[in-house]
């Protein structure tokens, strides 16, 4: 799934608005944590952690964050590639045809055209296989749900059967004796 929200600047409180304004929002109705995002090294998302708006905002809502390798694009491809699949097929269009008199105004173009990014068009990439993003997103929800730890109520030692099973041992492995027989 893809987000977009326009801004006029680029720092570390924007980045943050963004998670809170689009972001959180969507994956909390589809009750759905975000644990990690992966973000290049811009300074809108690397910082001192006791005083970047970005680095806070993550600290509050306990997401991890990981960064790409330095001067690596390809860590992050497929948002490289949202970005050049959006510069051809919607900026380039949209301001040959239309002269935009504010960022709302904008903004609601994109939104349109990012509804049938994600809703009605087709994706041949690793993950979607011909499917759009929402459907992906759809079909791999329950792995989602299945990594929040938290929502798991019993105990890992109690007796609802949580716990992990061992291996059987032979007598010689429980008794921590050796399980060579000599013959005298």
């Amino acid at each position: 799934m893809a987000f977009v929200k326009l801004y006029d600047r680029k720092n570390a409180l924007v980045a943050a608005d963004l998670l809170n304004d689009r972001v959180l929002p969507f994956f909390e109705e589809q009750n759905v944590r975000l644990l990690r995002v992966l973000t290049d090294r811009g300074t809108e998302y690397c910082g001192n952690r006791e005083c970047h708006e970005y680095q806070l905002y993550l600290g509050v809502e306990d997401i991890d964050h990981s960064r790409t390798k330095a001067k690596s694009p390809q860590t992050n491809g497929i948002c490289e590639r949202f970005h050049r699949t959006m510069q051809e097929e919607f900026y380039s269009v949209a301001f040959r045809k239309k002269l935009y008199r504010s960022l709302e105004e904008l903004q609601a173009d994109v939104d349109a055209w990012l509804s049938e990014y994600n809703e009605k068009r087709e994706h041949s990439g690793k993950y979607c296989y011909g499917k759009t993003p929402w459907q992906t997103f759809l079909d791999s929800k329950h792995l989602a749900q299945a990594k929040m730890l938290d929502d798991l109520t019993a105990s890992p030692c109690s007796d609802t059967g949580l716990e992990r099973a061992e291996p059987e041992r032979s007598p010689e492995q429980r008794s921590g004796g050796d399980a060579r027989v000599s013959a005298a």
